[in-house]
């Protein structure tokens, strides 16, 4: 997936309008326009539309953290210039407070039952013999799952957006 996708995947899930994404980038103390926004969710083929680089894709993630459970004190951690799935997980799974049986709920949503040592691999530091690296198709699918939970009666209109 690329941070395009996944940026406008968690828009369409928690149906955050643009100003709300730019007060978002403003919680982790990085200023964004709402043409930057907009370009960012184009489609790919659209002559407008702008790849999403790493570092914004974290201040991004960074911000909703601090947009869903309320911002920290002291400085805001920097966004991190090199981000895989693992990270936009763990990011993900700070930001909505989700504790392990909240996420294997959302996996079952998608009829994609993991077990807890499974689940824990992907949150593991890279170096760690249980770590497991989140390929594109569990973070989509825990995207789903969370779009699920939140819109149930907005699965199919989703998809076609």
């Amino acid at each position: 997936m690329t941070n395009n996708d996944i940026f406008r995947r968690i828009r369409y899930t928690f149906d955050l309008k643009d100003n709300t994404i730019v007060d978002i980038f403003a919680l982790a103390e990085v200023s964004v326009t709402q043409p930057q926004v907009t370009a960012w969710l184009k489609k790919d083929d659209d002559d407008a539309f702008v790849t999403m680089k790493n570092k914004e894709l974290a201040a991004f993630l960074n911000g909703f953290i601090s947009f869903k459970r309320g911002k920290r004190e002291g400085p805001q951690p920097a966004p991190e210039a090199q981000l895989n799935n693992n990270m936009v997980f763990q990011k993900l799974r700070i930001a909505l407070n989700m504790k392990a049986d909240d996420i294997l709920e959302v996996f079952a949503l998608v009829g994609l039952p993991l077990s807890h040592h499974e689940l824990s691999a992907f949150f593991r530091k890279p170096g760690h013999k249980n770590y497991r690296e989140c390929k594109d198709q569990m973070l989509r699918n825990f995207l789903l799952g969370v779009q699920r939970q939140l819109r149930p009666n907005q699965d199919a209109s989703g998809s076609e957006s």
